[in-house]
């Protein structure tokens, strides 16, 4: 990394280092260790996430006083989702930055879900251990965190699938998905609806529900699954 790339991520990220090493490191893949037996950013992902998982409960418990612990857990999933930290990800366009391999140069490694939500979360770790839990708390408040409340609302505990799924392909230039219902059954006062999601002619998953919006929603879940475990 230049100084000078170093310098508009340190402006993006609100914070200047004192050991700018922390950061090179956070942005190192292990697709670059392997070849050149250096460090990668492993350990601070695995101490970034840690730190997300407390500043984003904490947020989550004040925030919502009257919710269960079941809840709460629903919300934090929710908020710290590899989704929704790929988003903020490409936001501050990490892939720019990242240090990769050849071999994941080659793939497409600056825009795939993972390694950008990795490098994310190893900056977090990297912002703790060089300025301490304020510095790393601002950041994820200011980048991750507030941004979900004020853009998602009640999305934090009552997920829409099938928002993420358009998101997901529209980052991707693709075409929308279609829902079709392919079958209801049951009696009209508790009726059963059977919904299928299609992309290109290329049916990605089916599911039910007690009204079409549920089963859309399921259906939903289930090829965005899908989409992400083929990438």
């Amino acid at each position: 990394m230049t100084e000078q790339e170093r310098g508009e991520l340190e402006v993006l990220l609100g914070h200047r280092f004192e050991f700018p090493d922390l950061l090179e490191r956070a942005l190192t893949h292990r697709s670059l260790r392997q070849e050149s037996s250096g460090i990668d950013n492993e350990r601070l992902e695995f101490l970034g996430d840690r730190v997300l998982g407390l500043v984003a409960s904490e947020r989550l418990f004040e925030e919502f006083p009257l919710w269960e612990a079941g809840k709460l857990s629903k919300g934090l999933a929710r908020l710290v989702s590899a989704t929704s930290i790929y988003c903020i990800a490409r936001r501050l366009d990490l892939g720019k930055y990242l240090r990769l391999g050849p071999g994941e140069e080659k793939t497409g490694g600056r825009e795939k879900k993972r390694l950008l939500a990795d490098a994310y979360e190893a900056i977090v770790g990297a912002l703790y251990l060089d300025a301490g839990l304020p510095v790393a708390a601002a950041f994820l408040r200011r980048s991750l965190i507030e941004p979900a409340f004020t853009g998602q609302g009640n999305v934090l505990h009552e997920p829409d699938h099938k928002s993420a799924l358009q998101e997901w392909l529209q980052q991707r230039g693709l075409a929308t998905v279609s829902y079709r219902v392919r079958k209801e059954s049951g009696p009209e006062h508790q009726k059963v609806f059977e919904v299928e999601v299609w992309h290109a002619d290329r049916r990605l998953a089916v599911s039910e529900g007690l009204s079409k919006k549920e089963a859309e929603q399921d259906a939903a879940r289930l090829a965005l699954d899908q989409l992400e475990a083929s990438v």
